[in-house]
């Protein structure tokens, strides 16, 4: 501890001496100051993580509106209405017609008529003093639980007695099943698929779903289904929607750590479930596939992409960049929505009430030259690659150059020393070759947000059950979660797709057990030849 003078000792230090003290004291100050103004910006990214808006919009950060004008912020491309319809109905909200018999159609209906006979309209006006009007009409849905129907099949057994064929067997043709021996049937287990992968329902919740509508279903037995179906059909059929990833020029991977507890590693050790994706201009073939890793280490997506050649998508995790230098025809992009994250952190610790001094920051500018960015790519989504890259290189590369140009300025000046804003601004610098990727190339969207999103599901299932058991159990969960994203990144149902699947599959299984990839062209999500049940009703 620091000798702590008296006023007697200070008075009879020399001038020097005394102005020694007060520089290092004062340099200890700003030390401190810095210190405690991060320490303040952490605790309030910290609370506003826990408890405010999960969000990188700037206006809904700042409090601010649109980046451009109130104008355009409140217009919407509407044309402008009738007077009569500006105002108020008579009888609550205006709603479109004909919603109700859109969200109905394609269900079961039965026609239920509630008369008025003749007799009862001369009893009540007399006899001819009334007529017909039109029928009053409403509408209403009914709900049938789950039910269940159990097929008890019989196979004929003929035995020769004599002849060319003595005591040889002919038996019926037996149905193809899915797992033999048991009562799993392809509608029972994309049912329970359903639930736990496209719902996030834990089997435990499931169980007790089915033990009140009368089947004692063990989670047990229900799990062991779930696995052998993901190791026998789901596996090869996987292995083909890899063949085609990789095949694809553009495509895009992700990460998020998830707890195995019997993994031969110490209590808490954390595992990964990587995704990786087609690239998000291919909207006519989405490919969504999970892999199961027990760590983040760069051998993992190495390994993966091995044999291609094209453009990945990613965060700017090391572990990625390893990958164009490790493999050769391998170009790596960034994401422009990771680069304003820490400039969006450092927006919230200010806080919104703070509006001067958001205006006048550092981060807000970076946000507002992001935000134009992004305003132009929104107008490219439906463009052609080729129109998108050309749009791209005469509006917002204009743009990128003079962000980094600004960047690089805000760090010779040396205003900032420390904060999420300084971070932000080191980040972008150094991810600079690859945040420009997608102004040479017009099949690479601007940022990974595709992948976020393909993960997600993921996420919001593992708040339920927060753990996975085994190793096993993992590496299957990747498989179906491939299987269920994929689905629904087509626009397929889930239930009936995975049915589809569980019915076509063990019919292409060899004697040996396996199944041939050539032979799954009919069962790809995007085919034609699917049953229409498949394919999700699309709301106009």
């Amino acid at each position: 501890m620091a000798h702590k003078y008296t006023e007697d000792e200070l008075n009879m230090l020399g001038p020097k001496v005394v102005n020694g003290m007060f520089l290092s004291l004062q340099d200890q100050m700003e030390r401190m100051n810095e210190n405690m103004e991060a320490l303040i910006e952490q605790l309030r990214i910290a609370n506003q993580r826990q408890f405010g808006r999960k969000t990188e919009k700037i206006d809904q950060i700042s409090g601010q509106m649109s980046l451009f004008n109130d104008a355009e912020y409140f217009a919407d491309d509407e044309p402008e209405a009738d007077p009569e319809d500006i105002l108020p109905p008579k009888n609550g909200s205006r709603k479109r017609k004909g919603k109700k018999q859109e969200d109905l159609q394609g269900f079961p209906e039965e026609f239920i008529s509630h008369p008025v006979s003749d007799d009862e309209a001369d009893a009540f006006f007399g006899e001819g003093c009334w007529r017909r009007m039109k029928s009053d009409e409403f509408t209403k849905l009914l709900y049938t639980p789950a039910s269940w129907k159990v097929e008890r099949h019989s196979v004929d057994v003929v035995v020769g007695k004599s002849g060319d064929h003595q005591d040889e067997f002919l038996r019926g043709k037996r149905p193809v099943e899915m797992i033999p021996k048991s009562l799993a049937t392809p509608s029972l287990e994309a049912a329970i698929i359903n639930a736990k992968y496209a719902n996030a329902n834990p089997l435990d919740r499931i169980e007790r779903d089915f033990s009140q509508f009368g089947l004692n279903l063990s989670k047990q037995t229900m799990s062991n289904w779930t696995i052998r179906c993901a190791e026998d059909y789901f596996k090869p059929f996987c292995e083909k929607l890899r063949e085609i990833l990789l095949s694809l020029h553009v495509t895009q991977s992700d990460e998020t750590p998830v707890n195995v507890i019997h993994d031969d590693r110490p209590a808490g050790s954390k595992s990964y479930m990587w995704v990786h994706r087609s690239g998000e201009f291919y909207k006519d073939r989405q490919i969504v596939l999970y892999e199961y890793q027990k760590t983040r280490h760069h051998e993992h997506p190495e390994n993966y992409y091995r044999d291609y050649k094209g453009v990945l998508v990613t965060d700017g995790l090391q572990q990625y960049h390893l990958i164009e230098k490790n493999l050769k025809g391998v170009t790596s992009a960034n994401c422009w929505a990771h680069a304003r994250r820490d400039f969006s952190d450092a927006i919230k610790a200010i806080g919104k009430k703070n509006q001067k001094s958001i205006k006048h920051s550092v981060a807000n500018e970076a946000l507002e030259r992001i935000a134009e960015m992004y305003h132009i790519e929104g107008e490219l989504k439906e463009l052609s690659s080729k129109e998108r890259l050309i749009r791209r290189q005469a509006e917002i590369k204009l743009l990128v150059d003079d962000f980094f140009e600004w960047a690089k300025q805000c760090i010779a000046d040396g205003i900032l020393t420390k904060g999420k804003t300084l971070d932000g601004l080191n980040y972008c610098i150094n991810q600079e070759k690859y945040l420009r990727v997608f102004l040479e190339d017009g099949d690479v969207p601007m940022d990974n947000s595709a992948s976020e999103r393909a993960i997600r599901p993921f996420t919001i299932g593992r708040k339920n059950w927060e753990f996975m058991n085994t190793i096993k159990g993992a590496e299957a969960s990747a498989l179906i979660y491939s299987v269920v994203e994929t689905a629904r990144a087509n626009h397929l149902n889930v239930y009936y797709y995975v049915e589809h699947l569980l019915t076509e599959l063990p019919k292409l299984r060899d004697e040996k057990g396996n199944i041939d990839t050539a032979g799954m062209d009919h069962l790809l999500p995007w085919s034609e030849l699917l049953p229409e049940r498949c394919r999700k009703p699309r709301r106009k």
